[in-house]
């Protein structure tokens, strides 16, 4: 396996106010063979309510998929941890670069130009779901990408924040447009949202905005998650049949927020490495430092996000267990994918 990081925005490209020296990155996991055909893709995308960029979906689904025969690339984006700078469309911007950068470097990383699939998880799901349905609207300055297409050939959505409606996630909406959450309930503050507070809203509930522009769309949830409602994932299936988009729907009867791959390395925490903590650790380092105040419970949180503790006594604190009705997910989505991909032609190397 080849492993590499690329950083996606150039110096003076990229000057988000949570940064605090953080870049973007796609981690890629790359075959080494060559076998004389450029082989399909899967861009990672972890989720972390846009306030982190979780490490237990990034790894062990990359190596999912690169067992399957893809090279695969890990994307960890921008995220508002503070809920102080709203991302807008920062992530979105970064999930764009990313692809576009795959895709101009396909021939250098033996990738099929149009077999390129994003795979996003809870709030990397949405992500990947914006991508998916604005793409269009998201345009690249840099003339590196000129006539780069931004547009995933496929999109993969695990137990995804889909509306901004009644059956959102409110903490991944807060950190996208800075609407106000009441203190009381943790819900977004609707009558106290700015007249553009409310037009973003309505922007990133994305069932509305599903067109004959949208690629296909494999998404899959649990009927018992407490977090994102599956409400999410039956808004999101209806508005790809309404278009006439092809759509897999899986729904499995039970599981918690958050399986990933639902396997026994994931509910033992079992993971190599910790590159999606990057910004965390950047943020965390600012506060060390003095350059940034915080609550004592905030510099607690972000020390656990930055230092990645998997002690006995933080994983017993998860309550983690495998679980194999769901952790069958990846063999249907490859399934569909290979299903969806097979009448492309091979490409050469």
């Amino acid at each position: 396996m080849i492993r590499n990081k690329i950083y996606i925005w150039q110096e003076n490209e990229y000057d988000y106010k949570q940064a605090y020296g953080f870049k973007p990155s796609i981690d890629g996991y790359l075959h080494e063979e060559k076998t004389g055909f450029a082989k399909p893709c899967v861009l990672v995308v972890p989720g972390g309510a846009y306030k982190f960029v979780s490490p237990s979906e990034a790894e062990l689904v990359a190596e999912a998929w690169f067992d399957k025969g893809y090279n695969v690339f890990v994307l960890t984006y921008s995220t508002n941890n503070l809920l102080t700078d709203p991302l807008h469309l920062q992530a979105l911007q970064d999930i764009s670069r990313a692809v576009r950068t795959i895709r101009a470097k396909a021939d250098e990383f033996a990738i099929a130009v149009d077999q390129i699939a994003v795979c996003g998880f809870s709030a990397g799901g949405h992500l990947c779901a914006s991508l998916a349905v604005h793409h269009q609207d998201i345009e690249d300055e840099n003339p590196a990408f000129a006539g780069v297409s931004n547009r995933p050939d496929a999109a993969i959505l695990s137990y995804p924040v889909i509306t901004t409606g009644e059956y959102t996630h409110n903490e991944s909406c807060a950190a996208l447009t800075g609407a106000p959450l009441d203190p009381e309930t943790g819900l977004v503050d609707r009558d106290s949202m700015s007249a553009e507070q409310q037009a973003e809203m309505a922007y990133m509930s994305l069932e509305n905005h599903v067109t004959k522009q949208t690629p296909p769309c494999f998404v899959w949830h649990t009927m018992t998650d407490d977090a994102v409602p599956v409400k999410n994932a039956f808004l999101f299936a209806a508005a790809c049949r309404r278009a006439e988009i092809v759509c897999a729907l899986h729904i499995f009867s039970k599981g918690k927020h958050g399986l990933s791959v639902a396997t026994k390395q994931w509910a033992e925490m079992k993971y190599k490495e910790s590159y999606t903590a990057d910004q965390m650790r950047c943020i965390y380092a600012a506060v060390e430092s003095g350059d940034l105040n915080v609550s004592d419970a905030k510099r607690a949180e972000l020390g656990f996000l930055s230092g990645m503790n998997t002690s006995p006594e933080i994983i017993a604190m998860f309550d983690r267990k495998p679980d194999e009705e769901v952790a069958i997910w990846p063999q249907i989505a490859n399934n569909w994918l290979q299903d969806l991909f097979k009448n492309k032609m091979q490409q050469p190397l």
